[in-house]
């Protein structure tokens, strides 16, 4: 099993303190995670896109850049890419840029993204949102593999024959499809056999698990060998300690201001205490042990073989919150990389492609 750390910087105010960082602190901080996340053994790190207000995540690729100069061996995430906001050619030309920067360590995940105030800022509305994010996905795809490309494209000007630099280090990029709870995502990852990971993280498990059985049943309807399949799922939250009674003691400052947080907003609240929360959502927060039993719990539904943990302390201390990380490496990684199985596919990164006609031609 792979391990992702991931942050979708949230810049609001402490849950328990109260305090709000400056802006520049709270990028210094990913920046800091990310070097952490690498130290620790981490497979994968992530950073999310969003266009919205309490996120300062408009700009996963600069930030990830920064990462990629900062790190040697860990993979490089996007959690998500909002393609259904995005021009795919833009998109490809700094992901293409990316991918060389960082020597090849590079994976997207995509989505449509949430947020009404984001599907504003770019005029986008919920009746085309997936038609975006499909026509976008199959634009970006094919300039990646592809020297040139024709397509009459409806949200974007056509293009003919078009030529987009650079070209890539990675051929192809490996292509995450994340959901939540449509089977639009579901059902575009299995069409093309990208892998698929699930937020995993709002509800209880049985919606997940309905969209990931719908997942690989699509996958199958597509005619894709059922070994090639792979899954990652997300994680609600959490503290690792070395018992329950101290793990538990430890995050409850952190739920309860959560909590109080989402009913000043009116947020909907799905798990109303600290012990339901722990037990009927993804969170895992407990001691090594029942970490390990709970991910082999949604493992039984999920068949995942991907993880991902909040990179940020997000309420506990930085000490905590550290602790927490190497706890989770040092007892609970071990023993979950040997019991689940890793995505069938190479995580080290992969050569690059080999130097294009055009690219000769232009030399």
């Amino acid at each position: 099993m792979k391990f992702l750390a991931i942050t979708l910087i949230v810049h609001r105010p402490d849950p328990v303190t109260g305090v709000l960082k400056p802006t520049h602190d709270r990028f210094r901080e990913v920046l800091d995670n990310a070097l952490l996340a690498e130290e620790l053994g981490f497979d994968g790190f992530g950073v999310g896109e969003r266009h919205e207000r309490p996120f300062i995540s408009s700009s996963p690729t600069v930030v990830l850049s920064h990462v990629a100069a900062l790190t040697r061996r860990i993979r490089l995430f996007t959690a998500v890419t909002t393609l259904s906001l995005l021009d795919p050619v833009r998109a490809y030309e700094d992901y293409a840029t990316l991918d060389h920067l960082s020597e090849g360590r590079l994976d997207l995940i995509i989505g449509k993204g949430n947020g009404a105030a984001q599907r504003e800022l770019f005029q986008v509305t919920p009746e085309d949102q997936w038609d975006r994010n499909a026509e976008s996905y199959e634009v970006f795809r094919r300039i990646w593999r592809q020297d040139k490309v024709s397509a009459a494209t409806r949200f974007r000007p056509p293009l003919t024959d078009a030529e987009v630099w650079p070209r890539p280090y990675q051929q192809p990029v490996r292509v995450w499809h994340g959901s939540a709870t449509s089977k639009e995502s579901v059902d575009l990852a299995a069409r093309y056999g990208d892998p698929l990971f699930s937020a995993n993280v709002t509800h209880p498990i049985e919606p997940y698990a309905e969209l990931i059985r719908h997942y690989r049943e699509r996958w199958e309807h597509y005619g894709h060998d059922p070994a090639d399949l792979a899954i990652g799922a997300g994680s609600a939250g959490i503290h690792v300690a070395p018992t329950s009674q101290q793990a538990l003691a430890a995050y409850r400052p952190v739920f309860e201001a959560n909590l109080a947080f989402y009913r000043q907003v009116g947020l909907p609240v799905v798990f109303e205490t600290l012990e339901d929360f722990v037990e009927r959502s993804s969170a895992l927060i407990g001691s090594p042990q029942q970490v390990i039993d709970k991910v082999h719990r949604y493992h039984e539904q999920f068949g995942h073989t991907a993880l991902h943990l909040h990179a940020d302390a997000s309420g506990l201390t930085d000490t905590q919150h550290r602790d927490s990380l190497e706890l989770f490496q040092s007892a609970v990684a071990p023993v979950l990389r040997k019991d689940i199985p890793d995505p069938p596919f190479a995580w080290a990164p992969v050569s690059p492609a080999a130097p294009t006609e055009q690219e000769r031609v232009h030399a």
